[in-house]
């Protein structure tokens, strides 16, 4: 299956990691370049143009990382149509040829995800925006305590009064 007639050809090769973030740098919308990855991918037009990037690291959130799973943090066009699907969908070829078992990304809120759909991605929740790294934490909650009567504590411990109590 090639590209229609007259439809300009892509070619996805790999990039160093400098690169990848000078480009990222350079054209994405809203966020900075990512602090790792494991490999990142270009896209190219037939001229050798540089046309999007791809960075893959390992998920940002611990409860993902456990050795088999692999998010693409970062996806950077120019706007030519079909780069981002191309990168999306060369990613995971990469990511499954390297062992890995499932694939990761995240989009923000009134992104359609059509580039993700048109590469075989599937969403799997709709989760609440986060306000951002650097939002101030919640309040921890309240330490609960409870006296014990002296009679409970027997002889050795006069001096204790009151103890933690795990929640």
């Amino acid at each position: 299956m090639g590209a229609p007639p007259g439809a300009q050809r892509l070619h996805i090769l790999p990039m160093r990691w400098r690169a990848a973030c000078a480009y990222v740098t350079q054209t994405h919308r809203h966020h900075d370049a990512p602090q790792g990855h494991q490999f990142s991918l270009g896209v190219y037009t037939d001229d050798g143009h540089l046309v999007g990037v791809a960075i893959v690291g390992r998920p940002v959130s611990r409860h993902f990382d456990n050795g088999l799973t692999i998010e693409v943090t970062r996806v950077a066009t120019d706007g030519t149509p079909n780069a981002c699907s191309a990168l999306y969908a060369a990613a995971w070829r990469t990511a499954r040829s390297a062992g890995y078992r499932r694939a990761i990304t995240y989009t923000q809120d009134g992104e359609s995800g059509a580039s993700l759909r048109a590469a075989g991605w599937r969403k799997v929740a709709d989760l609440p925006a986060r306000p951002g790294w650097n939002a101030p934490q919640p309040p921890p909650p309240p330490t609960r305590y409870r006296k014990r009567s002296p009679s409970s504590m027997g002889d050795h411990h006069p001096q204790r009064t009151a103890t933690a109590q795990p929640q």
